[in-house]
């Protein structure tokens, strides 16, 4: 610790008025610059990681976090490999569908989609599928009744809405004697859903999964399982474990890989722009450098008297590294006080925004994410603040040195 004269003299020159106000402005804008730096740091970071986390969860909402399919697009003997694996105690729930990239077709509108079969009584166990239905049920996708649930945007896009009709065009053909026809089969409109992702508002389908089979042909085999862990996040080590002990017939991938370059893009996004804005905390570290070179300059007089008085060079230094210490630290406490206040508190503070000039910051028509998601994590705030603590104290080394470098009979001369 700092010998109580330092700490005395130290904490002085920062309360002090000094003669020129224009260093104590420069010495306010530093504190200000670091303060700003940190509260953008906390927010911004925060609000990335919200945006990362509602993305995430409604991926997962319609995604599993591990799937078993058959390596060449079909699995066989699925049964048995359905009750292995709910005999695991970190699977949670298990569900298998049939997947396939066809046409559909109402009102002289075609789109291509995917179409998922499903089992509607075991795929709430690995989809939120069900709690995001605006019209119809899941329950009415029975076996023979050829009903089909599609997304809101792909209704919209077609004009096909409850009970009306949509045909479904598959890739493969049937041969008949006035030649080679595509395969296509009349669906009834039963259910709409909008899970607030284009990906599958716009371009996906569901239908029963016996359906399905005798619509591709598959017969018994299926495209695959899917599972849902206790854990996400222990996603890819399962998927490895249950690679292993199903062997090489089937193919094991989790959520991670599947979507790994949409993640990497958003933590690369995310790192970059933590990069950017501490590059405010940089620049207000180097106006509390130029500062304190400005007091080391003013103070020369004193600084030479306290020198012959018996103060060491390296006392004289810890002066000057105390009061820029402190302009530093308080900086970043503040900003780290007012970061975490903003964080916590942007759902009620973008609204009122919103509400005072009578826009919306994020229309529902344009984004998919309406409203302005926060996440704040300690770790972040942690990191951010102790990494402005010490670009702080660093940047006292060069005017504290300055200041120990100082001779007195050369500053006392024309004294």
């Amino acid at each position: 610790m700092f010998k109580p004269l330092e700490l005395f003299i130290g904490l002085r020159y920062t309360r002090s008025k000094h003669k020129n106000h224009y260093i104590s402005f420069i010495s306010l804008a530093s504190m200000l610059g670091i303060m700003i730096g940190v509260l953008a740091l906390i927010t911004v970071l925060s609000v990335m990681n919200g945006f990362e986390k509602e993305l995430r969860e409604r991926i997962l909402g319609m995604v599993a976090h591990v799937t078993v399919s058959g390596t060449g697009g079909k699995l066989s003997g699925w049964e048995d490999i359905d009750q292995r694996l709910a005999a695991d105690k970190e699977i949670q729930g298990i569900a298998p569908y049939i997947e396939q990239q066809v046409m559909i077709s109402a009102n002289g509108e075609v789109r291509g989609i995917v179409i998922q079969g499903i089992q509607p009584e075991r795929q709430p166990a690995v989809s939120e599928l069900s709690d995001h239905l605006l019209d119809g049920s899941l329950d009415t996708l029975v076996d023979r009744d050829y009903n089909i649930a599609i997304g809101s945007e792909l209704a919209s896009a077609i004009g096909a809405y409850i009970g009306d009709k949509v045909t479904i065009i598959t890739p493969s053909a049937t041969i008949t004697p006035a030649g080679v026809l595509p395969r296509m089969k009349r669906f009834t409109v039963s259910a709409i859903y909008k899970m607030n992702m284009r990906e599958y508002d716009s371009s996906t389908a569901f239908i029963q999964m016996s359906d399905a089979a005798r619509l591709f042909k598959m017969g018994d085999e299926i495209s695959g399982l899917r599972l849902k862990l206790d854990d996400l996040f222990a996603a890819q080590p399962i998927a490895m474990k249950l690679q292993e002990q199903l062997g090489d017939t089937v193919e094991v991938s989790d959520w991670g890989r599947d979507n790994k370059t949409f993640f990497s893009a958003i933590r690369m996004e995310k790192t970059m722009m933590f990069f950017i804005l501490l590059l405010i905390v940089v620049v207000a570290a180097f106006n509390l450098v130029s500062s304190l070179v400005m007091v080391v300059n003013d103070k020369q007089a004193d600084i030479a008297i306290l020198r012959t008085l018996g103060m060491s060079p390296n006392s004289v230094k810890k002066i000057f590294m105390i009061q820029g210490s402190l302009i530093g630290v308080s900086g970043a406490i503040l900003g780290a006080i007012f970061g975490v206040l903003l964080a916590s508190n942007l759902d009620v503070i973008i609204p009122a925004i919103e509400s005072f000039f009578g826009a919306k910051l994020f229309a529902e028509d344009v984004f998919y994410i309406s409203t302005v998601p926060s996440d704040l994590q300690s770790q972040d705030v942690w990191i951010i603040t102790v990494a402005a603590l010490v670009m702080a104290v660093v940047a006292t080394i060069y005017p504290a040195n300055k200041a120990a470098a100082v001779q007195p009979a050369e500053s006392l001369r024309y004294e």
